[in-house]
């Protein structure tokens, strides 16, 4: 008896379809035999489900029995189809019924007891489903739970083999998760472990982080060590504006492709924040591997990656950033396949202006001789710095300003004009598949960043004394733009356009 099932597999962040099919009462030796470019963990799969059917009480196979994991030039990896070809196994033996398997996608890891795991990639696989119109999903808890935030399709959380023979014979009630159970938490009570209040001085930094923030722009932080670089990097996620049902649902999707459960971490309902050490490589951090994944420019996708040390970093890994800064996307080939993955996010980076930190420190003496200090600063290319926003030092922090008792400006307050900003930002751009003025075109550059015949003057002046390259230029409009949002102005001032220019420091006093 022919026995056929829908599932999926991963390519990148995007699932993409398999029908499983089971064929028994084959004659020949009594075996199963699976094709369909199996890697690995899927041939090892079949000893996994044999075990499962024979402790959750079912009949193992007395025949011949072929299992194709269809189209037959896809290559297959992954756990996900255990439950579906046990099911088709159970269908072609006559143990099931096998007239309702195709109206649903089903994917999940079997035990050897026939409990279900949990399996990358449930919320794509949801999406697909809905995609190709199927009456709905059979997942295990944890992915089931991810993928009913999608919503518009029915998901059906299953904990076991018997859980699943059951739903299809109609005797396990099939009521579909309810979505509103898995909301995440987004009140703002995370956020009191760390606060922009507990930072001292450095208001000029403070400044450029909430420009940044506000706009979605890349940031880079440069100063000599203890000015407070990475304290005030890591208070960027108190003040971030939370995402948007969509933006939050890719998010989940890429972490859930790449085995990262956000329900298991009980993460609340904001950005991703990624923190990578500078050993990281080059895969590490753009995606790739013998079977494509996303990296951490992908894992930070709608959120923030922060690069601590930014010269640290080998050359290489932080050359492949520039087309994902560029394009909010990253494209790799690999002989297992091509894949697209998306990859918008704001880079923060903090730096020290010389090998030992003190270059320009009144208080401390720099050992560093010139050759020294362009050996550094090459590590980290002029294209790359050229993609970034903003450029701010953060001098030593003073004495004075270290004892002074005063609370600084909490986090909270920040935040609040972050998220009228950012209001103000998706009104503007409702039209448009933007949320900021940092990913702004060149065509709606000339639209919403008009600026007056004296703006434009002192703008061509700065070009001309700093040596600004075009895409500084727009950089510029676009910061500008933010501070704008920011004064709740409808027009871009010199005051506003000032400041923009004065946040590329490292263009007006440190080209080498």
């Amino acid at each position: 008896m022919l026995a056929i099932t829908d599932s999926a597999t991963l390519q990148g962040v995007v699932a993409v379809p398999v029908t499983v099919e089971a064929n028994g009462g084959e004659k020949g030796e009594p075996r199963c035999v699976l094709v369909g470019l199996p890697d690995t963990a899927v041939k090892e799969s079949l000893d996994r489900i044999l075990s499962s059917l024979a402790n959750s009480g079912y009949s193992r196979p007395r025949t011949r029995v072929t299992i194709n994991l269809a189209p037959g030039d896809l290559r297959k990896e992954g756990v996900a189809f255990d439950l579906p070809i046990a099911l088709c196994l159970l269908a072609s033996t006559g143990q099931l019924p096998e007239n309702s398997l195709q109206d649903f996608l089903i994917a999940g890891e079997l035990a050897l007891s026939g409990e279900t795991r949990s399996i990358k990639g449930g919320l794509s696989m949801a999406m697909l489903a809905q995609k190709h119109g199927k009456k709905g999903v059979l997942l295990p808890a944890t992915s089931a739970a991810e993928a009913s935030l999608l919503g518009g399709i029915d998901i059906f959380s299953i904990g076991s083999l018997e859980e699943a023979v059951a739903f299809f014979k109609g005797e396990h009630p099939r009521i579909p998760l309810d979505s509103k159970k898995y909301q995440f938490a987004d009140s703002p009570d995370h956020y009191d472990e760390v606060d922009f209040s507990e930072v001292k001085g450095q208001a000029n930094v403070r400044r450029a982080v909430e420009v940044a923030v506000a706009g979605g722009h890349n940031l880079l932080m440069l100063g000599p060590p203890g000015s407070g670089k990475s304290m005030i990097a890591k208070r960027i996620p108190s003040i971030l504006p939370k995402p948007s049902m969509e933006e939050f649902l890719d998010i989940l999707n890429i972490h859930s492709a790449a085995g990262n459960s956000v329900l298991n971490e009980k993460k609340f309902f904001r950005r991703p924040v990624r923190s990578p050490h500078h050993t990281i490589s080059d895969v590490g951090l753009l995606g790739g591997g013998t079977i494509p994944g996303p990296g951490e420019i992908s894992l930070a996708h709608n959120g923030v990656l922060f690069l601590d040390e930014l010269p640290e970093f080998k050359r290489s890994a932080l050359e492949v950033m520039r087309q994902p800064l560029e394009d909010g996307e990253v494209t790799i080939s690999r002989s297992a396949g091509k894949i697209t993955l998306p990859s918008r996010f704001m880079l923060v980076a903090a730096m020290n202006p010389c090998p030992c930190g003190y270059l320009g420190d009144i208080t401390n003496d720099c050992r560093c001789s010139m050759p020294q200090i362009q050996r550094y600063r090459s590590r980290v290319s002029g294209p790359l710095l050229d993609r970034i926003d903003i450029h701010v030092e953060a001098p030593a922090v003073r004495v004075d300003d270290l004892q002074d008792e005063r609370v600084g400006e909490s986090s909270a307050d920040i935040r609040n004009r972050i998220n009228s900003c950012r209001e103000i930002q998706v009104i503007r751009y409702e039209k448009h598949q933007i949320s900021s003025n940092a990913n702004m075109t060149n065509k709606m550059l000339s639209k919403y960043c008009q600026i007056g015949k004296e703006e434009a003057s002192i703008l061509k002046r700065a070009m001309n004394e700093l040596s600004l390259s075009a895409r500084a230029y727009d950089k510029i409009l676009k910061v500008s733009r933010t501070i704008a949002d920011l004064d709740k102005s409808e027009n871009i001032e010199m005051n506003h356009l000032l400041e923009a220019i004065q946040y590329r420091s490292l263009d007006r006093s440190l080209i080498l």
